[in-house]
């Protein structure tokens, strides 16, 4: 199979999951671009936060249409994470290919077992902690920056637990969140975003771009507790592989 087929066919994969779930997308991207690819994992996730950033952008302007951002919030959340975020890049380039695979498969076996063990989160308020709000957004910036994920799965809990935002609107707000600590990242990235293979790049940020418009639709018809579970086993499948091909 070609790589422009399998670059289109990952895309719309991630896409819609993005769509979907409103985070998680980028946690297949990584893995899509490194073995169906052949990126190496500093590219991969380099890519990856290319992709998050087009596709999020996209997503998020849909919410916004919507009335589900909170604009004012989202920015004070995702200021906690900028410096972390602009230091994990800097530091992702200096880590062993390997350690970077093991860490990357064991925050994403993380999360799966988290969403496999959790019932979706409620469409209710909690008080505000800004003390924990900056912790949260801090460590959000610093896993994005040295893993290349937009961190989504991780903001939608905090933005609801933390700072007290309903459901809809902490998905849409948690992709004005992931596009800004993905361009802090991609700051300390600039020198390698221009040798990245944007023939296959430019394809896969197209086709998820795509496939977020049909996530979104089908989030609104399908379970969100059925959506949750098949993201979790398929991402659990993933961090498996992962994590052996680190240590093997």
């Amino acid at each position: 199979m070609s790589a422009l087929v399998l670059a289109l066919t990952a895309g719309a994969v991630i896409g819609l999951a993005l769509g979907a779930l409103g985070g998680g997308g980028s946690v297949l991207a990584v893995p899509a671009l490194i073995y169906l690819l052949g990126f190496t994992p500093v590219a991969a996730t380099t890519a990856s936060l290319v992709i998050v950033v087009f596709t999020s952008v996209t997503a998020l302007s849909a919410h916004a249409r919507d009335g589900h951002v909170r604009w004012r919030t989202g920015l004070l959340f995702a200021a906690a994470g900028i410096g972390p975020a602009m230091l994990g890049g800097a530091l992702a380039g200096r880590l062993p290919e390997a350690a970077l695979t093991a860490a990357f498969a064991g925050v994403a076996a993380a999360v799966a077992l988290r969403m496999l063990r959790t019932r979706p989160l409620a469409d209710t308020a909690a008080p505000v902690r800004p003390g924990r709000a900056a912790a949260a957004g801090a460590g959000l910036g610093a896993v994005t920056g040295v893993l290349g994920v937009g961190g989504g799965f991780l903001a939608v809990p905090a933005l609801v637990g933390v700072l007290g935002l309903r459901m809809r609107d902490a998905v849409g707000t948690s992709l004005l969140v992931i596009t800004v600590n993905s361009l802090a990242t991609l700051v300390m990235r600039a020198g390698t975003v221009d040798r990245l293979d944007w023939a296959v790049v430019g394809p896969f940020i197209g086709a998820a771009i795509l496939g977020a418009w049909d996530g979104k639709r089908l989030a609104a018809k399908a379970s969100g507790r059925v959506l949750q579970r098949i993201f979790a086993v398929a991402l659990l499948a993933v961090a498996a592989f992962m994590l052996i091909d680190a240590v093997t």
